[in-house]
């Protein structure tokens, strides 16, 4: 019998190449893609007309579905969309109003498309879920669990998003691409004539199209029935008041020197993240540029200082996830990535007690921002990873 494969069709090149490729080996195929987000409802300009999207858009859904038609394989479109909002979009949204910078397409990788897609991949007979990430999977026979390795091409290595599946997860994963470039994976796209060979790809949060985080954030919550300033007031969504957001909705605070100074206002803690430099609107008169150092959102407090305040040497993570190993219960020396672009460095990951991690840098890192992800990799594997909690 031949092997049935669920492949995630975002409408993408990449995932479209996936399913060619696997076509062509002969699979027996199943096209899904994931209704996530209606894009109509925040996402609107000045006219109420939609941003244009590069990802989970309904042209996106209408691309795949061409895709599907002329490789003649069954596709099926599957609204995740309440799924998505509660697992993803109110988890970020919560993050940023606690002074936490998340990282969405790390929670959509895991909770998403594949626990979710797994088991429907599962309920029709199919034996993988593949999709369009840079990045490979492989069984180690020696240690006995699946291991994560980068993409073959490391300026599109997509690992570090991922680095949250669990064995489970991994064993159902098939990454066709993971060891292609992109211009081959363009290139074989059209050698198959497909209709998204020259498509442009996404660069920003799928349901932030316009990349304008605090703007996003300010309307869900006033969509929410939240209270923001600049909207209309209304009573606090139910669903709010459960997440803990009534403390929490943006109000104007203080901009303040790492020495306590006060240097002026902002509209909300959630227009900043670790790091930041321009749209402070703030200067301490000597001409020295400013950066966001720290953000204390139970005061109100962004805090500022130079660009000698931003490195440190350690963080705390928690919500571990460890993929080619157990979890340690000895020091590991590791490369670890706070950021998806950001280079690796050596580090010893030290386990503690209460089930996070203190993560030690030989040399000091800029702008550990908490909400991130930190990953660790051995070479190529990714050993495992968790959430940045704070700069220690």
């Amino acid at each position: 019998m031949t092997e049935r494969i669920a492949v995630a069709m975002s409408g993408g090149v990449d995932s479209s190449t996936v399913a060619a490729l696997l076509k062509e080996q002969g699979y027996d195929l199943i096209g899904l893609s994931m209704q996530l987000w209606n894009q109509r409802r925040i996402n609107v300009d000045a006219d109420g007309n939609p941003l244009p999207s590069r990802c989970c858009s309904l042209d996106d859904l209408y691309d795949a579905r061409a895709v599907a038609d002329l490789l003649g394989i069954p596709f099926y479109v599957l609204n995740f969309e309440e799924d998505f909002e509660s697992r993803v979009v109110r988890p970020f949204v919560v993050s940023y109003l606690n002074g936490n910078t998340p990282s969405p397409c790390v929670a959509c990788n895991s909770r998403m498309k594949f626990d979710t897609l797994v088991a429907l991949a599962r309920d029709v007979g199919a034996t993988k879920v593949a999709t369009g990430h840079y990045a490979r999977v492989q069984f180690n026979p020696t240690t006995g669990r699946w291991e994560l390795l980068k993409g073959r091409d490391l300026r599109k290595d997509q690992s570090y998003f991922l680095f949250e599946l669990t064995q489970d997860q991994l064993a159902c994963a098939l990454f066709p691409l993971g060891e292609l470039s992109k211009a081959e994976t363009r290139e074989i796209a059209r050698r198959h004539g497909l209709p998204t060979a020259e498509k442009a790809e996404s660069q920003e949060i799928c349901f932030i199209p316009d990349g304008n985080y605090a703007r996003f954030i300010e309307r869900y919550l006033a969509d929410a029935g939240g209270s923001v300033e600049g909207v209309p007031q209304s009573p606090v969504a139910p669903a709010l008041v459960q997440l803990g957001l009534r403390r929490n909705l943006p109000q104007p605070g203080d901009i303040v020197t790492t020495d306590g100074r006060v240097l002026g206002r902002h509209a909300g803690t959630h227009r900043y993240t670790i790091g930041q430099r321009r749209g402070l609107g703030v200067h301490t008169g000597d001409g020295r540029p400013l950066y966001v150092v720290g953000i204390d959102a139970v005061s109100g407090r962004v805090i500022v200082g130079s660009e000698e305040d931003l490195p440190g040497k350690s963080l705390v993570a928690g919500r571990l996830n460890w993929i080619a190993v157990t979890s340690p219960t000895a020091p590991l020396r590791c490369a670890a990535r706070i950021r998806y672009r950001h280079e690796e460095a050596p580090a010893v990951v030290y386990p503690q007690p209460d089930g996070t991690a203190r993560v030690v840098f030989d040399t000091p890192q800029k702008a550990m921002t908490p909400g991130q992800a930190v990953v660790f990799y051995d070479g190529e594997r990714v050993l495992g990873g968790g959430w940045i909690l704070a700069q220690d």
